[in-house]
């Protein structure tokens, strides 16, 4: 329950906007797009909050914001949705949109 508070007051109070990877270790498109977020975590550090969720540890969570399939990525800003994709996604295109942010 501890885990679900923080989440939750991460992507509802955070100043800046938190970019959510709902991923799953034993997903072959979740490890490739794992490096890409790695590089997103650094090149937009104190412009965008990174932080991945395990979905097969965090059922809640994917429950809540309706992952179907992984990976999916949502971009929240004080409790908002701002960008929802699922898939693996061109680092290209990513930076794109974040960059709007």
């Amino acid at each position: 329950m501890e885990t679900k508070t923080k989440f939750l007051d991460l992507i509802e109070n955070s100043e800046i906007p938190v970019l959510v990877d709902f991923y799953a270790d034993w997903c072959g498109p979740c490890q490739t797009m794992g490096p890409m977020i790695s590089e997103i975590a650094s090149e937009f550090e104190g412009r965008i909050k990174v932080v991945k969720v395990n979905i097969d540890k965090n059922h809640a969570a994917s429950s809540e914001y309706s992952i179907v399939s992984i990976p999916t990525l949502i971009l929240f800003h004080k409790g908002n949705i701002k960008w929802r994709e699922s898939g693996v996604v061109p680092m290209a295109y990513l930076k794109k949109i974040l960059s709007q942010f």
